[in-house]
C-alpha cells in the first residue's frame, strides 16, 4: 500500500514531462504512421491523375480516402488527399483495455513532395469515404484490329497510326507514346499505375510486313525495370529465363 502511495504523485509529473504518454497519443501516432506509409506508397515520378492517386490510396490497407483535391500529380501543386486511418495502443498505467482512435491526415502527391514526408493532422471532413471505379484498361484487342497493316517493302505512315489510335476512343488517363525509327512505328499504351505495382502496358509495332501487339512479362513491367517504354516496343527485350 505504501508503494502505491509513493507512486501516485509521480504519475502526473511523469506525464507532464512527456516520459509517459497516454494510450490515445500513442494510438494517434500509430494512425499517423499508417497515413505516412500510404504517402510513401503513392510517391513516384510517373504522372498520374487525381482519380488514379485516390484509387491507389484507397487500396492501401487501413486507409479511407475522404477528399481529393487537384487534377494531376504534375499539375500545379499536385494532388492532396485527406485520408482517415485508425491506430491502437495500450498503456497499463492509465487504461484497463486497448484504446483505438480514428484520425484524419493530409497527404500531398507531387514531384515536389519529399519521400517519407510525415502526414499532416487535419480535421475529418463529413461524409462517407470516396469510392473509385476500376482502373481503365488498354483495349489490346481493339488496338490490334485498328492498327494498319503495311505490306513488305511498303512505307509506314505515322500519321495513319495516330489516327488509328485516336479511333480507339480510350480513357484520357491512358498514356500514349508513338515513335518512328528506321521505317517502323513503335507504340506504348499504359494506364495509371500504383508506383509499387507492375504497369499494365501494351506495346505495339507497325512495320512493313508485320504489325504486332503484346504485353511484356510481369518482371519487365515492375517499377524501375523500364519495360513499358516506346523504345521497348521498337527493341523488344528477350524473354526472361
Amino acid at each position: 500500500m505504501r508503494r502505491l502511495v509513493l507512486l501516485a504523485p509521480v504519475l502526473p509529473a511523469l506525464t507532464a514531462c512527456g516520459v509517459i504518454r497516454s494510450s490515445e497519443e500513442e494510438a494517434t501516432d500509430a494512425a499517423r504512421e499508417t497515413a505516412t506509409h500510404a504517402g510513401q506508397r503513392l510517391h513516384g515520378p510517373r504522372p498520374r491523375t487525381a482519380e488514379a492517386v485516390g484509387r491507389s490510396a484507397a487500396g492501401v490497407d487501413g486507409v479511407e480516402v475522404l477528399r481529393v483535391k487537384g487534377t494531376a500529380t504534375h499539375e500545379g501543386d499536385g494532388v492532396e488527399l485527406v485520408v482517415r486511418t485508425s491506430g491502437s495502443a495500450y498503456n497499463g498505467w492509465f487504461d484497463v483495455e486497448e484504446v483505438t482512435v480514428r484520425r484524419c491526415f493530409a497527404l500531398r502527391v507531387s514531384p515536389e513532395a519529399e519521400w517519407g514526408e510525415e502526414a499532416r493532422d487535419v480535421a475529418c471532413p463529413g461524409g462517407l469515404p470516396l469510392g473509385f471505379g476500376p482502373p481503365p484498361e488498354v483495349p489490346q484487342v481493339a488496338l490490334e484490329e485498328k492498327l494498319p497493316r503495311v505490306p513488305e517493302g511498303g512505307r509506314v505512315d505515322e500519321a495513319e497510326v495516330r489516327r488509328a489510335l485516336a479511333a480507339l476512343d480510350m480513357d484520357p488517363s491512358i498514356t500514349t507514346e508513338v515513335k518512328t525509327e528506321n521505317g517502323r512505328v513503335g507504340i506504348v499504351l499504359s494506364p495509371p499505375a500504383d508506383p509499387h505495382e507492375p504497369v499494365d502496358c501494351v506495346l505495339a509495332v507497325v512495320a512493313p510486313g508485320g504489325t504486332s501487339t503484346w504485353t511484356p512479362p510481369r518482371v519487365r513491367r515492375m517499377p524501375g525495370e523500364g519495360g513499358c517504354s516506346v523504345d521497348d516496343a521498337l527493341h523488344p527485350a528477350p524473354p526472361p529465363h
